[in-house]
């Protein structure tokens, strides 16, 4: 009886590895926000179809924005406390993780309909390094010691300005994505990046280097929904100190810029188009980290 029991069990599981590939199902990805350093699901359980209908994502709202922001203004202080040199290691650690993670990302890419992927995962990851090298260079350019007519010394140094909210380009939505995060956090600020709509899961996916790497949770978060329905949201909240408005048109960004004066809020509109990224010499100056820090003077005394 043992013998024909068993005799039946094998005969119901597959013989070969090959043939085993067609018995399982493969495991689908889950893509999910990534607020404080975790991977969420977004507040109003639903999610968005990706273009080609392949994948769901999630559909971020105004409290998965407000739980973002909270996480960034706790984590703030903390990043920039940090030595200027160690931020430099830390996005460089980034820098490795996304060498490792090259395979997946070119994939990442290709789904989303990036026109070159190995181009833009190479110029990504050293977009990160050229930002880590910038880590403690950027401030001998942007301070200065001051001529003051009395016995003190006057210096003008530049100090993060907190937190910022990014609204990453359509297109080239790695490329873009990182170059426009790096040189708001180098100077020690927190960031709300709210990603490419047309290529959202490329912005999730870049959000598995960051959880790997050792920037601290909170720093980096990444919301994904619809731009119509969370611009304003960005432009309202208190708790963001500045925004960083990639490619919005007259018409959209004119009241998100009213909004932003109820709290003072810097709002820097630019526009690049999908090749400009490309452009070193341009995308990597010290000027990108210069329009997300303050300038503080301090007055002392000359000593003996």
């Amino acid at each position: 009886m043992n013998e024909r029991r068993q005799a039946g069990s094998d005969r119901r599981r597959p013989a070969t590895s090959e043939e085993a590939d067609g018995w399982r199902v493969a495991v689908k990805k889950t893509w999910k926000l990534y607020i404080g350093g975790a991977f969420v699901r977004s507040e109003s359980g639903h999610s968005l179809v990706t273009a080609d209908g392949d994948d769901n994502y999630p559909h971020g709202t105004r409290k998965d924005l407000r739980d973002a922001v909270k996480a960034a203004i706790g984590a703030q202080p903390g990043w920039a406390g940090r030595t200027a040199y160690n931020r430099g290691q830390i996005l460089y650690r980034l820098a490795e993780v996304l060498e490792a993670r090259r395979s997946e990302l070119v994939h990442g890419l290709v789904r989303g309909g990036s026109a070159d992927a190995e181009t833009e995962v190479s110029a990504s990851i050293d977009r990160v390094v050229s930002y880590a090298g910038w880590s403690d260079k950027y401030q001998s350019l942007l301070a200065t010691s001051n001529p003051v007519a009395g016995p003190h010394f006057g210096f003008s140094v530049p100090e993060p300005v907190g937190v910022v909210g990014i609204v990453a380009p359509e297109r080239p939505s790695l490329l873009g994505l990182v170059g426009s995060i790096c040189p708001v956090i180098v100077s020690g600020n927190a960031a709300v990046v709210l990603g490419s709509e047309a290529d959202p899961r490329t912005a999730l996916g870049f959000c598995e280097a960051l959880a790997t790497s050792d920037l601290p949770g909170g720093v980096v978060n990444v919301l994904t929904g619809r731009r119509s329905e969370l611009l304003s949201h960005f432009a309202s909240h208190m708790g963001l100190r500045a925004l960083d408005l990639w490619n919005v048109d007259d018409e959209t960004a004119k009241p998100l810029e009213v909004a932003a004066t109820e709290n003072v809020k810097r709002v820097t509109r630019r526009a690049l188009d999908e090749r400009g990224w490309y452009d070193t010499d341009r995308t990597t100056s010290p000027s990108w980290i210069h329009s997300f820090v303050e300038t503080k003077t301090i007055w002392h005394p000359m000593g003996a």
